[in-house]
Parts: C-alpha cells; structure tokens; sequence
C-alpha cells in the first residue's frame, strides 16, 4: 500500500478567517491524506519549522488577509534554504489575477481562488505531489 500523502496547511499572518483553511483540511483527510493544521497567526518560520518537524509532502498556504506577496515569498525563501524543494506548495484564498504569475515564479505549484472545488485541489495534489 502506498505511503498517505502528508499535508501542512497553514495559515500565516494575522489572517483570523479559518473556515476555509479546516474545510480544506478535512476534504484532504476525506481524500486519505495525513492533515497537519498548524492553526491560526503562524509566521513564515513557524510554518516552515512545522513543514520540517511533520517531513511533509505538501504545504497548503490559506491567505485572505491580502499579505500573500510578503508572507508567500518569505516561506519560499525558507523552505528554499531548510531544502524543501521537494515539497509541494499550494495557496488558496483571496489571490489577485495579477499576483499568480509572480507567486508561481517563487516555485509555488498551484493557487486555488473562491470556487475553486475540493475535489479539483484534491485531484490537483495527488497529481502532483513529489513523494520522497
């Protein structure tokens, strides 16, 4: 039997809104994935150290506080420098067209906006998630 698929989602920032974030959480454990949910206000180092500590497949960034161009490129740089290459980078929330393009050159694989569904996110990790 194949190894769970191992998911970090986080929340970072002052963000407060964690509906999305546990909705999502649960659909992945739905799916059979291991959830890890660090809970609400996580720094990027927080988020990292967790990402570390679980030896995760995939981090699931949540960001509706409009921070996601000083929160994300901060967690790519860490996870660059603690060599999380390997691990998949997914974002969803409240995403300016405008800032995917840049937050996909940082090495994030996916950003999710309002509507996108949970089987579509599911279906979109199990994809691509880079097992080790």
């Amino acid at each position: 039997m194949d190894e769970k698929i191992r998911v970090l989602v986080a929340k970072p920032g002052l963000d407060g809104h964690d509906r999305g974030a546990k909705v999502i959480a649960r659909a992945f454990r739905d799916a059979g994935f291991e959830v890890i949910y660090t809970g609400l206000r996580q720094t990027p180092e927080q988020v990292v150290n967790a990402a570390l500590q679980e030896d995760v497949d995939v981090v699931g960034l949540s960001v509706l506080s409009g921070a996601h161009m000083t929160l994300c490129p901060r967690i790519m740089e860490l996870m660059k420098k603690e060599g999380l290459d390997d691990v998949l980078v997914v974002i969803g929330g409240i995403i300016p067209d405008q800032d995917i393009p840049k937050l996909k050159a940082l090495g994030v694989g996916e950003i999710f906006q309002p509507g996108a569904s949970l089987e579509e996110i599911v279906t979109y990790v199990r994809k691509n998630v880079r097992k080790k």
